[in-house]
């Protein structure tokens, strides 16, 4: 899945596309209008201008931005702000960690409320039939079906969900065509004028944007699921999509033209433009897509999760394959925070009408931070003129910078929930970064020549016990001549590690997805052997499997001598031994640091600590693994006065 740039496409491929991609914007119809006309009086330039508006932001925002512009930014097929970031970095010299870091940090923030705003306006619908109905403990009951069913794998599902969305956008056309007809001067509000008046001459028009930015909010998550269906079979089903949406639009807007009811008084015109004796169906198709948007957007947060721990963005935590599929991961730890979060806003908001207050301020943070990498992309990588490019962005920061502006009325309404998530999850990404990259600063390289002898001599002495016929080390050091001082100490210090053959392994993590291949260096003949595996930000390392296989080919190419011993140490058990030894560090109180220094490195220890442990990361079996506890003294104490107090012998 999404391993080419150019995936085929066919009825089954842009059924798939149908079915993942467009949870979010797809479910848009549900919320957007009730939000845009809320308490206000219904008239006509509130209601032309609010779907000018939202036709105009879904053909800037969506089709030119996202569509048109951003699919290109894809990293071997895969998109989202990981892979754009893992493009463009090389020329951002460092500036582009805190956008990236922000962007993701939002994104996650809008998984935890995006299933529930989706899932609860469905379900309201369920008032117009019962008006008493208790929807609350409905929405979490859903919600918790979502979340448990992710650790089956969405593989068993994955077939309905193209044809359902096929079913619910055919709904929405329908339903939007049956009202136009009755009222067709509704489509002159695609006349941008309108839009434009709105926003000007409507009393407080301009923050009326809060409520038309729900309208485009799943495009950031659209970007994210690009690897799953390729770009031209997104490309394609939009237009499917977008006449759908509009045409939905223009029938809500159609219907409240013909209402003579001055107030929407809770009601919602996506339930009140179905005829009665389909309002059930239609509130069975509508809870069904919201909950295929929330499985689009869960998955979105696995991918993500994933790839910001290959980033190292994210402690290492539990990954799982629930099927053989490549791009299915499940990741037990964010499924519980996701829906811990969705019910909690669920509990906290009480219904969407208040969920729409908060929504939408974290996400356009989101689409800001895409803008500012998509502009190093287009500039260095797509080589596009810098005028145009700063036509493109002057565009694009407008339009996302009123978008803010009108948002952060929200703020006080229940926007600042979604922006404290983002804070939470933007701590622990920049705490692992840079702590990560403080602590390989402190990290101290020899060369290796140095030790050459020594290990030849060391591996022939017979007065010390073998340690192991292989033992393995995993290595940071990037250059082949160089070696980790505390990788040499622990061969050398206290009591010596005799082995056959010393293995240093290097896990080097590609800027492309899938990739997976290795290098050989022997450094002395048998004896001291440098291994350069190179992985994808995409894959998930099980080191010892790769070890082993690395052997079997190098035994087999006569490469390697496996040390089958005439003195009989071999005798009983043919199979060579390995020994993977894992450093764990820890922070010496042997340390003078500064304040940002000492919280950076504390927290990020704290951190690693909670994520799953070293040999767990890299699929080390238990057996064949030696963790070895070494003190970090970066900045050993220098003032330290310490007076000796000669005692003098009382004379008798």
């Amino acid at each position: 899945m999404g391993h080419s740039t150019t995936q085929k496409v066919t009825a089954a491929t842009l059924l798939v596309a149908l079915g993942i991609i467009y949870g979010d914007i797809g479910t848009s119809p549900l919320y957007v209008m009730k939000a845009i006309v809320d308490k206000r009086p219904i008239s006509e330039l509130l209601v032309y201008g609010g779907i000018s508006c939202v036709f105009w932001t879904l053909t800037f925002q969506t089709t030119f931005k996202y569509i048109i512009l951003t699919l290109n930014a894809d990293n071997h097929g895969e998109g989202g702000v990981f892979s754009l970031y893992a493009l463009v970095k090389r020329f951002g010299k460092g500036r582009l960690v805190i956008p990236t870091i922000l962007g993701a940090a939002t994104l996650l923030a809008d998984g935890i409320i995006t299933p529930p705003i989706s899932v609860a306006s469905a379900v309201e619908g369920l008032e117009v039939i019962i008006p008493d109905i208790p929807t609350i403990p409905i929405v979490i009951a859903i919600l918790s079906g979502i979340f448990l069913f992710q650790r089956f794998g969405t593989q068993k599902v994955g077939f309905f969900f193209g044809p359902a969305m096929v079913i619910w956008f055919s709904m929405l056309f329908i339903l939007g065509f049956t009202q136009i007809i009755n009222h067709p001067e509704i489509l002159k509000c695609l006349n941008p004028m309108y839009a434009y008046r709105l926003l000007v001459e409507y009393p407080h028009g301009f923050w009326l944007l809060g409520a038309v930015f729900l309208c485009t909010t799943g495009a950031e998550a659209l970007y994210s699921d690009l690897g799953h269906c390729g770009k031209n079979n997104i490309r394609i089903t939009w237009v499917f999509v977008k006449i759908c949406l509009v045409t939905n639009y223009l029938g809500q807007g159609a219907w409240l033209m013909s209402e003579q009811n001055n107030f929407l008084e809770g009601r919602n015109p996506f339930f009140k433009i179905m005829p009665d004796w389909f309002l059930l169906f239609g509130i069975a198709i509508a809870t069904m897509a919201a909950i295929i948007a929330s499985q689009a957007l869960i998955s979105g947060s696995f991918t993500l999760i994933n790839e910001a721990i290959s980033l190292n963005f994210w402690p290492r935590i539990t990954l799982k394959n629930p099927t053989n599929n490549k791009g299915q991961i499940y990741i037990p730890s964010i499924n519980l925070i996701l829906w811990l979060g969705c019910v909690a806003m669920i509990l906290y908001f009480k219904n969407s009408a208040h969920m729409e207050a908060a929504y939408g301020l974290a996400i356009t943070l989101a689409m800001m931070m895409t803008t500012l990498l998509l502009m190093y992309y287009l500039y260095y990588r797509l080589r596009f003129n810098k005028y145009i490019i700063l036509v493109i962005f002057m565009l694009f920061a407008f339009i996302e910078v009123s978008f803010f502006i009108a948002n952060m009325k929200k703020f006080p309404e229940g926007g600042f929930v979604t922006l404290i998530i983002s804070g939470l999850f933007f701590t622990v990404m920049y705490i692992i970064f840079f702590g990560r990259r403080l602590n390989n600063n402190f990290t101290k390289y020899v060369p290796l020549s140095n030790y050459r002898d020594l290990l030849v001599e060391l591996s022939a002495d017979n007065t010390y016990t073998k340690y192991a016929t292989h033992l393995v080390y995993l290595t940071k050091a990037d250059k082949t001549s160089e070696i980790e001082e505390k990788i040499m100490k622990s061969i050398f210090a206290k009591k010596p590690k005799r082995a056959d053959v010393y293995w240093f392994l290097h896990i080097h993590r590609t800027e492309e997805p899938f990739t997976l291949d290795y290098e050989v260096i022997e450094l002395i003949n048998d004896k001291v052997i440098k291994v350069n595996i190179n992985a994808g930000f995409r894959v998930q390392p099980k080191v010892e499997l790769y070890f082993k296989n690395i052997i079997k080919d190098l035994v087999d190419n006569k490469e390697l001598d496996l040390h089958i011993r005439p003195d009989g140490s071999s005798k009983y058990n043919s199979e060579p031994d390995f020994k993977f030894v894992v450093l764990e560090k820890f922070i010496s109180f042997e340390n003078e640091f500064s304040f940002k220094e000492g919280f950076l490195l504390n927290s990020y220890f704290t951190l690693k600590g909670l994520g799953v442990s070293d040999e767990k990361a890299f699929g080390l079996d238990k057996s064949d693994v030696v963790i070895e506890e070494i003190p970090l003294i970066f900045h050993p104490v220098t003032d330290l006065v310490l007076k000796r107090k000669l005692h003098i012998k009382n004379e008798e």
